[in-house]
């Protein structure tokens, strides 16, 4: 787990946001306030940042993350809107709800932050804090709750502190959040589904549209889904090719998904290979862990040969990804 020398307390005067948004240009992770919660920010477009906020989280998988964005034209940039997805976000940003939507191409934000898919979450947050932190940075940031995993959300800086103390580099203190609970999740995919209740109330989306919201409905448990926003599960991006983890040795023809500076038996026959991490770092391992699979599967190898990947720290969710996406699954059309 990433451990920094001191975690900064600062007071969100202009000097402060100007450090904040070049800590997030580093790389580093800055906890700042919302109307809803604390948020703990990372660059989203850089997936080294993204993957050091999962292990500050000890995040058990690679969860799709909210990206939050200054402005309606900001989000334009990252995500197709139809016209309910227009009309929610005028009226509704910046406030606490987070759209569900399909990526734009070219979509800059990382495939760590979206898990892999082809949607994105995006939320336009309604307090001058976070606002004028992601003027000043001028780019996405995710930001999920500033808590560990499982704990309760933060809802003042000192409750950040005490779960994130020595792990993340800034916190921005605003005093305590205005709304306390967490955004309202709406998917605009062809209909508009209710995804998690939230700081929005249903009855004021459904009267902005006229129309009732539809339900999630979780699908069948055995396609190793994971959430496609937080508050939903759909099926997360797997490979055509079929995953054979652990591999000690490559086939010819297979391509090789390979971790460390050692590769396996028959690597040379390999018809594609990528390496997580040639060095062994697990953080530059969960950075890279989609666009390689993505790559691989590209190649048009029919098996991917995944090499023995440690199950400590963000190992745990790189091997816990890998399983859902070498599990059995309905054949495609």
């Amino acid at each position: 787990m990433p451990v920094t020398a001191a975690t900064r307390l600062m007071y969100p005067d202009p000097e402060a946001i100007r450090t904040a948004a070049a800590c997030l240009a580093a790389g580093g992770l800055v906890a700042f306030p919302t109307e809803t919660v604390y948020g703990l920010g990372a660059d989203a477009t850089n997936a080294a940042a993204v993957a050091r906020l999962y292990a500050a989280k000890g995040r058990p998988s690679f969860n799709p993350l909210i990206a939050h964005v200054e402005d309606l034209a900001a989000a334009r940039r990252l995500a197709q809107f139809d016209a309910a997805a227009e009309r929610l976000a005028q009226v509704f940003w910046p406030g606490p709800l987070t759209l569900v939507l399909q990526k734009a191409p070219g979509c800059a934000v990382a495939e760590l932050a979206t898990a892999g898919l082809d949607t994105i979450a995006l939320r336009a947050p309604d307090h001058p804090v976070a606002h004028a932190l992601l003027a000043a940075f001028g780019k996405p940031v995710v930001a999920p709750s500033a808590n560990r995993s499982g704990h309760v959300s933060p809802t003042t800086a000192a409750h950040v502190l005490a779960d994130l103390g020595g792990l993340i580099d800034l916190v921005l203190d605003a005093g305590p959040t205005r709304v306390g609970i967490e955004s309202t999740i709406v998917a605009c995919l062809g209909e508009t589904t209710l995804l998690r209740p939230g700081g929005v109330p249903r009855e004021d989306i459904e009267r902005v549209l006229k129309r009732p919201l539809d339900e999630a409905a979780p699908p069948p448990a055995s396609e190793g889904e994971e959430p496609l926003a937080p508050g939903m599960l759909a099926s997360h991006y797997a490979p055509r090719a079929t995953l054979r983890r652990d591999a000690t040795d490559v086939a010819a023809g297979e391509a090789l998904l390979a971790f460390g500076p050692r590769l396996p038996r028959g690597a040379d026959r390999a018809s594609a290979v990528l390496n997580l991490s040639p060095r062994g770092d697990l953080i530059e391992a969960a950075a890279n862990l989609f666009s390689h699979l993505r790559a691989l599967d590209a190649s048009g190898a029919a098996t991917i040969a995944v090499m023995p990947v440690p199950q400590y720290g963000l190992g745990a969710a790189i091997n816990d990804r890998l399983a859902r996406a070498a599990a059995p699954r309905r054949a495609r059309p």
